[in-house]
């Protein structure tokens, strides 16, 4: 597209819902999607409805709306080989550990979870799904990522504090956080540094545990490793 062509406000209001599924915990209604786009109901409706019969979204019982399975098969079809190197990892972690473990890159100014895995046997776990996204400058899976980074790459609201605390990161080799992206949710997260790749982080995410943030980290590191070696050679 070249500089002053008009964008499309219809795809691109299509796109929005898409990611506010992604970001929603739970199923939301058309007026809450509506809301959530500052447009009309009508509008809403109708983009909805070209969007279901795409199979990108679903709906439940009551009609709220969902990310529908074919959005499953498409982000799948992204950085595939670095998820199927990642699937086997993160579900090693996740059963480990009992907390969810989850891959996550670097787009724009977000981090944006390609691939996430929940415990088996966990009484409860923190959902963290695939598509999710959110600022590089909050939570450990940003904070990891950040260190990769120069500071010149870095979003331009990025403070002192935020500095310091990936400094920090970056000098014991993992990122933790605590309420920052969920209330009470804590969560840890290690670099994945990949040639030729968009800067990674695979991360866990949980609400208590016995485990020490260095122990959780040492692990992480580990498969870290394994899919850094299984990708390079």
């Amino acid at each position: 597209m070249t500089e002053g062509t008009p964008a499309s406000q219809t795809l691109s209001r299509g796109i929005r819902i898409l990611e506010v599924l992604a970001d929603a915990r739970t199923p939301l209604t058309i007026d809450e999607v509506a809301a959530r786009l500052d447009v009309h109901r009508s509008i809403a409706y109708r983009l909805l409805r070209t969007l279901e019969d795409h199979r990108l979204i679903g709906r439940d019982g009551s009609g709220s709306v969902t990310l529908g399975p074919r959005m499953a098969a498409l982000a799948a079809g992204v950085a595939h080989d670095l998820q199927a190197e990642a699937l086997p990892e993160l579900t090693a972690i996740a059963n480990e550990l009992g907390m969810t473990c989850f891959l996550g890159v670097l787009d724009g100014d977000d981090c944006i979870t390609l691939a996430s895995i929940e415990p088996r046997h966990a009484i409860a776990s923190v959902a963290q799904r695939p598509g999710a996204r959110h600022s590089v400058t909050v939570g450990a899976p940003g904070k990891a990522i950040l260190t990769q980074l120069h500071a010149s790459e870095w979003p331009a609201h990025a403070g002192s504090a935020l500095r310091a605390e990936v400094d920090e990161a970056r000098t014991r080799g993992y990122a933790t956080s605590h309420d920052e992206v969920i209330p009470t949710v804590q969560s840890v997260a290690v670099p994945l540094v990949l040639r030729g790749q968009r800067p990674a982080t695979i991360a866990v995410v949980h609400v208590a545990t016995d485990l020490d943030a260095a122990e959780i980290a040492e692990r992480l590191r580990r498969s870290a490793s394994a899919i850094r070696d299984a990708l390079e050679g």
